[in-house]
């Protein structure tokens, strides 16, 4: 079983609360930085989770300058030495950056998926992975099973003791797009149905019937946390970069689309259906 602790959920989390405590004593970051005699740079890079090496004499610097109790000063020197381990994502540095997106989908309690091309990764078979990767033309056949190895580790989440919660919300066109030929869709689409039933996890079709959308802009995913001070974060990529946003009003217009597509997808019982019905055809083939 996979440690479900991420050094970036803890970086993270360690920053904002040195970023709060300087605010709170009405420091500046140079003011602050002079006091502690850690340099302004290095302290800016504390606050902003960016530092990916911290030592203890800075969080003892830092406690003593911010005259933390002796709990919050363990709490720190915790999250500090959490942040310096690594997780299972950094044997795949060619597939996930360092701060990629399993960092955060390993410690969020709630994730809600909207999907508009292909089927949400957490949800592929290893065979429509390969699809995925092979009809993008642009993979060596060992970077292709490198990707499919990642994403079936990512999926791990699901089915771990204490799994997130997942809602995803799949448009139609992505179901119609087959991928590796009608078996591998017969496979995935069994799959979806049977994650579908898992207490955890709902799965949703957004029709073509249900006409344009909130959503239609792209693909996306809103990640909750269980810690109380760790914001909701919002994902989205495009072919050359990935987008993470935590700001209030870019969540609440993520959360917006994601509710209204949900609103207008079928149940979770009729998207069961709609997905065996879909099958069906593919019997023959498979």
């Amino acid at each position: 079983m996979k440690n479900s602790l991420s050094p970036t959920i803890r970086r993270r989390r360690l920053a904002r609360i040195l970023r709060d405590l300087r605010e709170d004593s009405g420091d500046t970051l140079d003011i602050a930085a002079k006091k502690s005699g850690i340099p302004r740079a290095t302290l800016g890079k504390l606050e902003t989770a960016s530092l990916k090496r911290i030592r203890p004499a800075q969080i003892d610097a830092l406690a003593e300058l911010y005259q933390v109790d002796r709990r919050a000063w363990e709490s720190m020197h915790q999250l500090a030495k959490d942040a310096a381990e690594s997780g299972w994502w950094s044997k795949y540095k060619d597939v996930f950056s360092s701060s990629g997106l399993p960092s955060f989908e390993v410690e969020a309690s709630f994730i809600r998926v909207y999907e508009a091309q292909v089927i949400p990764g957490l949800l592929q078979t290893p065979d429509y992975t390969r699809a995925v990767f092979l009809g993008a033309n642009a993979y060596s056949e060992e970077r292709i099973q490198r990707h499919v190895q990642a994403r079936m580790e990512r999926q791990e989440i699901l089915n771990r003791l204490h799994p997130p919660e997942y809602a995803a919300v799949i448009d139609e066109a992505a179901l119609r797009r087959h991928a590796g030929g009608d078996a591998v869709m017969r496979e995935q689409f069994q799959h979806l149905v049977e994650m579908a039933t898992k207490p955890n996890v709902a799965i949703q079709v957004l029709p073509f019937t249900a006409g344009m959308h909130a959503a239609n802009l792209g693909s996306f995913q809103i990640m909750e946390f269980p810690e109380p001070s760790d914001p909701t974060i919002g994902y989205a990529e495009t072919p050359t970069s990935t987008l993470y946003v935590e700001g209030p009003d870019e969540i609440r217009r993520y959360d917006a689309m994601w509710r209204e597509a949900s609103s207008a997808a079928l149940t979770v019982a009729q998207s069961i259906d709609f997905v065996r019905d879909m099958s069906e055809p593919l019997k023959d083939s498979s």
